[in-house]
């Protein structure tokens, strides 16, 4: 059988890993090159360093800088298609007749390229991006970063109509491939769910004595989770909350220090936060825009003990039978203080696994998007 070689595009340097859209992409990367495929990746470089780590998954690896700057956002076209355009790259994948996958929205600037006309062209959804940023202007507090936020979204919402060159949509959650079959009727969009690097269920047996919510806090959705969880449901519960995360803004320090009960870990190193998943009584997890799969879900219910979730994190996931689920701040209060005096037990273990293995394996979903992209 002759080598079966892919380009990939990546809007950003996958690693490390330890946010939604690289883990997707760096676990894609382990997952394909253990199934024998031949990946050339190009990553867009702004604010991470090269990656070493990578060469060992790619045959080859190669860096371009993302144009950011005030030209970039005067473009008709949305900044995060327009900051990621590069003649050198384009000139990289025209050296041969590779299919190419396309990570986001965000790296899709060359997908309707005349000269890419005729090729493979994967698109790999993560996000109805132009309902996400819209999200972004409704929880941003910041007159500026607002209106770009709102600027955005509708540039996305146009933006969206490029889909229609791509070969074939590999999108993350029902929800999403509903949507998206609706827009493009003629195309062939899969569900294919996020890689995440699990191989198998590692939650512990037995109580911890915290509640956790976590995730990259400079991101307005999750700052504004942060601050309903303090604010509104462990405000009067006699239980300790940590919050840990990337980058928490001071606004999020000055809240954290009036409350005796709530404890926030920044920037925790990615062997510190597995261990807070996994040591946690209960993982809560909330989210007020239902897009895509939060990846971070997935990663706890492989590490942590009991779930907690309001019904936006689920959407189209098909995962309410591993979580428990609240409507609003006191159902989330009743519910916290059961779990956290209830066991996680073999049993509870024993039926995660059996769920998760079979729909959510890394190395079934490569196998999947081998055979869609080879067609």
């Amino acid at each position: 059988m002759p080598d079966k070689h892919l380009h990939i595009v990546s809007f950003s340097i996958p690693y490390p890993a330890n946010y939604g859209g690289v883990i997707d992409v760096f676990h894609k990367l382990v997952a394909l090159h253990k199934a024998g495929i031949k990946i050339h990746l190009h990553c867009y470089q702004y604010d991470r360093p090269k990656a070493e780590i990578l060469e060992k998954y790619c045959e080859t690896v190669k860096y371009y800088p993302r144009k950011t700057g005030i030209i970039s956002q005067l473009s008709m076209k949305p900044y995060i298609v327009q900051s990621r355009r590069s003649g050198t790259l384009l000139k990289n994948l025209l050296q041969d007749n590779y299919p190419i996958l396309f990570e986001g929205l965000h790296s899709c600037y060359y997908l309707n390229h005349k000269d890419l006309k005729g090729r493979t062209l994967v698109y790999r959804e993560s996000n109805i991006e132009h309902n996400y940023y819209f999200n972004l202007f409704k929880s941003e507090r910041l007159p500026g970063r607002k209106l770009f936020f709102l600027a955005e979204s509708i540039k996305l919402r146009f933006y969206q109509k490029q889909l229609r060159h791509s070969t074939c949509m590999l999108v993350v959650s029902q929800t999403d491939r509903d949507y998206l079959a609706s827009k493009f009727a003629d195309k062939n969009v899969v569900y294919l769910p996020s890689f995440h690097g699990n191989n198998q269920v590692l939650s512990l047996p037995g109580k911890g004595n915290y509640v956790l919510y976590h995730g990259n806090l400079s991101v307005g959705e999750n700052l504004l989770a942060a601050q309903y969880l303090v604010k509104e449901v462990f405000n009067d519960l006699p239980i300790k909350l940590k919050i840990a995360g990337l980058n928490p803004p001071a606004s999020l320090r000055e809240l954290v220090a009036s409350y005796p009960n709530v404890e926030l870990i920044a920037n925790p190193p990615q062997p510190e936060m597995e261990q807070l998943i996994k040591n946690a009584q209960v993982n809560i997890l909330v989210t007020f825009q239902a897009t895509g799969l939060k990846l971070k879900l997935l990663n706890t219910l492989y590490n942590g003990r009991w779930m907690l979730v309001n019904r936006e994190m689920l959407e189209g996931t098909g995962l309410e039978s591993l979580c428990e689920i609240a409507a609003d701040a006191n159902e989330m209060k009743k519910k916290i203080i059961s779990l956290y005096n209830t066991e996680f037990d073999q049993n509870q273990l024993i039926m995660r696994a059996g769920i998760l293995q079979s729909r959510f394996s890394d190395e079934q979903n490569a196998r999947s998007l081998i055979r869609e992209v080879f067609r």
